[in-house]
């Protein structure tokens, strides 16, 4: 018979069932029980299979007047291919420093009897860092001065009277040459006053001041470090290898922990000529602008180095890319169904990489589903959230 619906399913099911509970609940049958339960037990396995085979076709899709199921439309997400700029970039690590730093020194001996700066203090080259007691120098530069201006008065009378004949030429030139030890001498006590007040030897930060007031200093202790944070630099060392992929003026991006939401600006500044021998890598020093001070030296610092640009590179999302058989492909919609195609990559980044070959920019690249498409597939598509890549 030809069952029509699940509901005769059912009941067919079900009267079977009940026939089976009957024939094998009579105990006034013993002897006969047991043959009815096999073969009533074969009819029910048999019709039952039979039922499910019946009912495999329910519910499949069938195109009008043929006895063939449809295929299901599969969706899909699509994006459109941009142009646009993409850059193969080198990546290293290195902490930050300082590219001018001087620790300043005590030129001569004295106690600290005034601080003017502390640390964090922004300084100009020639600002007064600290004060030593300098009154012993001040007098003994008084002394000194005072003694060159005595003999310079006796040595303008000899030569008034030299040119009379009065003073021999010899007397002159020694009394010249002695007025001079004595110009040097001043010269020497001033500078070891002036040297009383600590300057900064470049502008800067204060990064570290060494000293307290009532400390007694001798000649090149450490009293301050001063730190030019303007200008930061990083040396990265890189593998040989790599040493044909850089020059200088190479545009360079760098991340700190500490600003993770921030990229600052950098650039190749020096490259090594020199191979280091223990380790196989060249040195490339960046140059990293820090006008607005926010960076610090010692930050560890990630670098992309841009070492070749294409500022008009098709580009398409990394995702929509394939790996199948060997090949790299992706899937593009073409009158609605899926078109496989063999393409040729350059550069990835940013999410996006360069077709090289194999589309072109009117072409509707699925980004979202491919992995299910097989050449030919319906597929149902929609635009994903952002149908233009973007880097």
């Amino acid at each position: 018979h030809d069952v029509k619906s699940p509901l005769r399913y059912s009941q067919l099911v079900l009267y079977l069932t009940t026939t089976l509970n009957n024939l094998t609940g009579h105990d006034r049958y013993p002897g006969s029980c047991h043959m009815s339960c096999h073969r009533v037990v074969a009819l029910f396995v048999t019709v039952s299979f039979a039922v499910l085979l019946s009912g495999c076709n329910v519910g499949e899709a069938r195109v009008s007047g043929s006895d063939e199921p449809a295929e299901i439309a599969l969706p899909v997400e699509v994006a459109i291919p941009r142009r646009g700029a993409i850059a193969a970039v080198f990546e290293s690590t290195a902490a930050l420093e300082a590219d001018y730093e001087a620790v300043v020194r005590s030129r001569v001996d004295g106690e600290v009897v005034d601080i003017l700066v502390e640390e964090g203090d922004v300084v100009a080259r020639g600002q007064v860092l600290a004060r030593l007691d300098g009154e012993r120098k001040r007098l003994a530069m008084r002394q000194a001065g005072a003694n060159v201006e005595k003999l310079r008065r006796e040595y303008e009378r000899n030569r008034e009277l030299s040119k009379r004949g009065l003073v021999s030429a010899a007397t002159l030139e020694s009394m010249h040459y002695e007025l001079e030890a004595l110009q040097a001498s001043f010269e020497l006590r001033k500078l070891e006053y002036e040297h009383t007040a600590i300057r900064a030897p470049l502008a800067g930060i204060v990064s570290a001041r060494l000293v307290k007031t009532g400390r007694h200093v001798v000649e090149c202790d450490r009293v301050f470090v001063i730190t030019y944070t303007t200008r930061l630099v990083a040396h990265l060392d890189i593998a040989q290898t790599e040493l044909a992929k850089f020059d200088t003026g190479l545009d360079t991006v760098v991340r700190v922990d500490a600003s993770p939401d921030s990229v600052f600006a950098a650039s190749v500044e020096r490259i090594s000529p020199t191979i280091d021998r223990e380790t196989g890598t060249f040195r490339a020093t960046v140059h990293v602008d820090n006008i607005d001070s926010r960076l610090a030296p010692g930050m560890f610092g990630r670098f992309d180095i841009a070492y070749r640009n294409y500022p008009d590179a098709l580009l398409i999302p990394v995702r929509a890319v394939l790996e199948e058989d060997g090949e790299t492909v992706v899937y593009v919609v073409a009158d609605g169904a899926a078109e496989r195609r063999v393409v040729r990559t350059g550069i990835a980044n940013g999410g996006e990489v360069q077709v090289l070959h194999g589309i072109d920019v009117n072409d509707r690249i699925v980004v979202s589903g491919q992995t299910a498409l097989r050449p030919g597939s319906r597929v149902l598509a929609s635009v994903a959230a952002t149908s233009s890549v973007t880097g």
